[in-house]
């Protein structure tokens, strides 16, 4: 499946920081992952950390599909609103997604610690409201999130024009966000984890599954079997060619990355931004001084068609962003595209699929991959262990969805 093209910032910057083997004989492990990007690679991360031996095999070079195309954001809100998520999958449940995405973000900063991972930052998060009846909603929005206990601040217009220096009616400013490196912090987990003793296989293609009563094997396009007790499909927009049932809806998304300009913030404390709108804008900023403006969707997957727009949508998002930043320096050095997909409630797939056994899926789709992700490794390390995790059924595949 074609995931991306053009030029992902921190590919061009990093370029392939890391060699790994292609499977050239058969093995046996505890949990085969299928899928190296950084859904993948949390989950060998968590399972390593436990004791548990696991095997990473990516039909790609690791990190060149959804991951090189992430622009690395990390923040609690999910796609859909916490009110909204809350007629969707009930009040506890919409509760819990939230909190867990909140703690999955100290999970993440402690991980890059542990690592020595350099690209993590704590960001605040600004959600404006683009039109002035999204007001009453962002209200309500605000007082559910404070009832979990999340901090924010209430911004008015006239805040935020003396904050921002645009106009906008209103906007939650939250104090739990961060940014960091997806293609980076892929490579940096990978490597932890081969040095523990996983084992990390690219340019390696699963094109067999075998489920037996008390194993998976699983067949390489050369020939040789990976055989484990339980396999983990990380996959992420990938997984329709193991699930048929529809699970969520594919767009095409764009973004630009800015030539560096030094100044010391480019706006107020380079928080996050984002909109209520769909498909909402987003923007951030980067450790060497540029700017990462995103959005522009279009409702479809066809990577030709999706392709021949990069240049038109880079010159939008561009001018949205000079809406906002009149004055701001601004000169396009990279810009590409990706896939991305969203569920019906917003909320990922976490753990077991009933007709295929012994195997647990960590999809983190949306807006929220990365915090997903994390919130996956953790369940599926629990599940793998044969223990009982008690916010497994939040994202599972027979949770009911819709109003």
């Amino acid at each position: 499946m074609d995931l991306q093209s053009g030029y992902p910032y921190s590919l061009i910057r990093n370029g392939l920081p890391y060699n790994y083997p292609w499977l050239e004989q058969d093995i046996r492990t505890h949990v085969a992952v299928i899928g190296g990007g950084i859904s993948g690679a949390l989950t060998a991360y968590a399972l390593t950390k436990a004791g548990i031996p696991c095997v990473v095999a990516d039909a790609r070079t690791i990190g060149l599909g959804s991951t090189a195309a992430s622009t690395s954001l990390l923040q609690y809100e999910i796609d859909t609103r916490l009110s909204e998520l809350r007629e969707k999958v009930g009040i506890r449940n919409a509760n819990r997604a939230y909190e867990l995405c909140a703690a999955s973000i100290d999970e993440l900063e402690a991980i890059c610690k542990a690592l020595r991972f350099p690209h993590f930052e704590r960001k605040h998060s600004l959600y404006l409201a683009s039109y002035r009846k999204d007001v009453k909603k962002l209200s309500e929005e605000l007082e559910a999130r404070r009832k979990l206990g999340l901090k924010m601040d209430w911004w008015d217009a006239a805040t935020i024009k003396a904050k921002m220096g645009f106009d906008a009616p209103a906007a939650i400013y939250s104090h739990t966000a961060a940014q960091t490196d997806a293609y980076m912090l892929t490579h940096a987990l990978h490597q932890h984890n081969i040095k523990q003793g996983a084992s990390v296989f690219d340019r390696t293609a699963i094109v067999d599954i075998d489920f037996r009563p008390r194993s998976v094997v699983l067949k390489t396009s050369q020939g040789h079997q990976v055989t484990a007790r339980y396999l983990v499909i990380a996959t992420g927009y990938e997984v329709l060619q193991y699930i048929k049932t529809p699970l969520l809806k594919l767009t095409s998304t764009y973004a630009v990355a800015s030539e560096p300009n030094h100044a010391q913030e480019q706006w107020y404390q380079d928080c996050l931004i984002w909109e209520t709108k769909s498909p909402y804008l987003y923007m951030r900023t980067t450790s060497d001084h540029r700017v990462l403006i995103g959005g522009r969707d279009e409702p479809f997957y066809n990577p030709r068609r999706r392709d021949k727009l990069i240049h038109r949508k880079a010159k939008d998002l561009e001018k949205d962003l000079r809406k906002k930043f009149p004055e701001l320096r601004f000169h396009p050095e990279f810009k590409w595209t990706g896939t991305f997909g969203a569920t019906e409630d917003g909320l990922p797939f976490i753990g077991a699929f009933a007709p295929m056994p012994h195997t647990f899926f960590a999809l983190g789709f949306g807006g929220n991959g990365i915090t997903f992700s994390q919130i996956a490794a953790n369940i599926i390390t629990d599940l793998v262990q044969g223990k009982k995790n008690p916010d497994a059924a939040i994202f599972s595949f027979n949770r009911k969805t819709g109003n």
